[in-house]
């Protein structure tokens, strides 16, 4: 074709020139002609010599036969070069249909994989290797004239060798391999039919996910054999069947449970926390029929942390471990888990699912992303690809570097606390030794102080904790509060160790000693450490995304998104504050409202991150604050505080909004306009000795950029807007109004 083309491109300039030169000569001829008679006398050209126009006419015949040769040629080339192209086009598109016929059947390895009674024909589509289609193509079809037969079985058409005899006489089948994508009819002929009754005979159904279809590499269990008239011709196996979940199982053997999985998902989440479970869940309201996956190398669905620092550890349960059921303050019990195991549907299930669904695949760590294939693979080598995904991988708990140095030894007596594990694991500790040191004063260190301070009389536990700063959330809470905040810790039962920097940590006579850099010692029988949270970015590398230089985790814009179809929520997040600037939020209340907003935009909402997360934390059934913005001791603060009463306390929050995981009853509501207490705010020594409730203002350039509620419940919603105005206020104290302190 491209030779042909090439010739012609030749060819045509030279057509055209002479197709030039004998119009002109033509047209010169003529005139010529024309002129002749007028000047010329009729007597003189009569007797006078011949010749001039014999020349003329001899050249016009030698360019004329030269243009029809020309144009004789060109039609055979343009002529041949169509049907040479026709031909191609034809070859082409009986491609297929000669291989098929010229390729002899791949015998199946182990066993043929026995199909209904009534079918004798599979019909196999080409599947791509990498991403498998999501849905079969279309139904088996059916042969009438083989509907006498017994038994059908995968075999080799009629024109070719059948397979060995052994082999397709086994009684139990292993593993089925599909023949090539090439070889796209595979027909039982009449004897085979009558192959001996021991062959086991599956009838493919739609609905059972362990009977697969031809679409499907799993293992056969095996069936009774089915007795089929001739008039089973007419089975429901002839209809077509609902979408099977494309499955992957190695050779040889059982697939194990862990290997059905879909091959392709509409909707893929990472990480099994909060803003999956959140982004899952906004997705399924704005498209019903969502599948959604969500990975997590968790072996537990996703479930709500706050309550592993802090409720679970004052539950009367003895098997709270096991039940992971906890009272709140206000006697309502509750599961740690979002939602019951019957919510969610099996993983090789999810793309046959009419209606959707959400799947979770526990026990997997993604260990590389595909940005450009859009897919996935797992700690185990399976491959996953996705349309749309959402990266909410969380992050993982800190720990010096003068415990991971130790060794082994003072590892195995250090718990790094996030998870149920980690839960269960200091849970059984705390009631089998005699000292525990928590090691950090941030919210999670003071929590888990106070929780086991709870336990040092019951189980004759002596509970420390030691940090750098001058009291417990020293980086948090202005010096004043921050003293006060100790003094509560201390009356829980805690032994505090304030300003102490660790050195080291030596593991003698089962016993830890910790030596901090002013030479005190502190003996233990075991360390937790708190000292924060490190957002898990391991997918950064082979997906190529960028990881924010000073905060930490995947760097978002205003949509949370990474790439065109990639999101990010949660911890791991580090997005653009409309009003606070570039930021990184490690809380609850973040994980829910990022990863509903992330699950809107993966369905094309489009929306801005413009939400002021907020956080909070209980020192027991009586103390407790809530937070937003940038909550900073390094900034001035302006407190107001007033009397507290029985109300103005976490259990009575509780009991108010049914729920104490706070951020649920407070992320919904919106303050439009606050209305100040009418009741005159008394004169409040700011620095006294006794903080019952109050607010905290933290300022920037003299606006407020943070608020802490101590003890003041319910009134988030206000303290939101005051940050999201942005405005200069001159007098705080009538702030401190729209939140009602003073009010009995």
């Amino acid at each position: 074709m491209l030779k042909c083309r090439t010739v012609w491109k030749k060819l045509a300039p030279l057509a055209r020139a002479s197709s030039t030169v004998c119009r002109q000569n033509v047209r010169r001829t003529g005139l010529t002609s024309s002129r002749i008679p007028a000047c010329v006398p009729v007597a003189h050209m009569s007797t006078g010599p011949a010749g001039g126009g014999r020349e003329n006419q001899l050249y016009i015949l030698l360019v004329g036969a030269a243009c029809v040769g020309g144009a004789i040629y060109t039609y055979r080339t343009v002529k041949g070069d169509s049907q040479r192209y026709q031909d191609r086009i034809e070859e082409i598109s009986s491609r297929s249909y000669k291989r098929a016929t010229a390729e002899p059947a791949t015998p199946i390895q182990s066993e043929p994989s026995a199909v209904d009674a009534t079918e004798t024909e599979v019909i196999l589509e080409p599947e791509p290797e990498a991403a498998p289609s999501l849905e079969p193509e279309a139904a088996p079809s059916l042969e009438p004239e083989a509907a006498p037969s017994l038994e059908s079985e995968a075999a080799p058409s009629p024109e070719e060798p059948s397979p060995p005899a052994p082999d397709a006489e086994v009684a139990v089948p292993e593993t089925t391999e599909l023949p090539p994508a090439d070889e796209p009819v595979v027909e039982a002929s009449p004897e085979e039919s009558a192959e001996p009754a021991a062959v086991p005979v599956v009838e493919e159904e739609p609905s059972p996910p362990s009977e697969p279809s031809p679409f499907e590499l799993t293992e056969l269990p095996p069936a009774p054999v089915v007795e089929s008239e001739p008039a089973a011709a007419e089975s429901p196996a002839a209809e077509p069947t609902e979408p099977q979940p494309e499955v992957v199982a190695q050779s040889g053997g059982p697939a194990p449970d862990s290997l059905k999985v879909p091959s392709h998902t509409p909707y893929l989440l990472i990480g099994g926390g909060t803003a999956s479970f959140a982004a899952a869940r906004s997705i399924r309201a704005r498209d019903p029929g969502a599948k959604v996956l969500i990975v997590t190398d968790e072996s537990d669905p996703p479930y709500m942390r706050p309550p592993l620092s802090k409720e679970l550890w004052f539950s009367d349960d003895p098997s709270v471990t096991e039940t992971l059921r906890f009272k709140q303050w206000n006697g309502k019990e509750r599961s740690i888990y979002f939602q019951p195991p019957s919510f969610y549907i099996n993983a090789e299930e999810l793309n046959g699912a009419e209606n959707g669904g959400v799947a979770v695949l526990t026990g997997k760590k993604v260990v590389h992303m595909d940005v450009r294939g859009n897919k996935i693979k797992l700690d185990d080598d399976t491959e996953i690809s996705y349309d749309k995904c959402l990266i909410a991988t969380g992050g993982v708990p800190r720990n010096l570097q003068v415990i991971e140095r130790a060794g082994e030894e003072v590892m195995k007596k250090t718990t790094l606390f996030r998870k149920i594990e980690d839960f269960k694991s200091l849970d059984k500790v705390s009631r089998n030794v005699k000292s525990i040191t928590i090691i950090g004063g941030g919210f999670l260190g003071s929590e888990l102080a106070c929780a086991l301070g709870r336990r040092s009389t019951e189980y004759d536990l002596e509970v420390v904790q030691m940090f750098p700063e001058k009291g417990n959330m020293g980086k948090v809470l202005p010096e004043y509060l921050s003293n006060w905040t100790t003094e509560k810790v201390k009356s829980e039962g805690v032994k505090v160790i304030s300003e102490a920097l660790v050195k080291s940590v030596v593991c003698k006579d089962d016993k830890l000693e910790i030596k901090l850099k002013d030479g005190r010692l502190v003996k233990t029988d075991h360390i937790v450490a708190a000292v924060g949270l490190e957002p898990n970015v391991d997918l950064a590398k082979s997906a190529g995304l960028e990881v924010d230089s000073d905060f930490g985790g995947f760097r978002v814009n205003a949509e949370l998104q990474a790439r065109s179809n990639i999101w990010v929520a949660g911890d791991a997040a580090c997005f653009y504050d409309i009003r606070l600037g570039r930021r990184r939020v490690e809380h609850h209340d973040h994980a829910v409202v990022s990863g509903r907003l992330a699950g809107e935009n993966m369905t094309g909402a489009n929306k801005p991150y413009w939400h002021q997360s907020m956080f909070w934390s209980d020192l027991g059934p009586d103390v407790g604050y809530e937070a937003i913005g940038i909550v900073d001791s390094s900034l001035p603060t302006v407190g107001v505080f007033a009397k507290a009463t029985a109300k103005d306390t976490p259990k009575a929050a509780t009991e108010k909004s049914g729920t104490g995981i706070r951020s649920e009853s407070e992320t919904e509501d919106t303050a439009t306009s606050p209305v100040a207490s009418l009741t005159l705010a008394p004169t409040v020594e700011q620095h006294q000795d006794e903080y019952g409730k109050g607010v905290i203002f933290y300022l920037r350039d003299k606006v407020v950029v943070g608020i802490i509620l101590w003890n003041v419940f319910n009134r988030m919603p206000i303290a939101r807007k005051i940050i999201k105005d942005g405005e200069e206020h001159a007098d705080l104290n009538e702030v401190a109004k729209l939140f009602n302190i003073h009010d009995d």
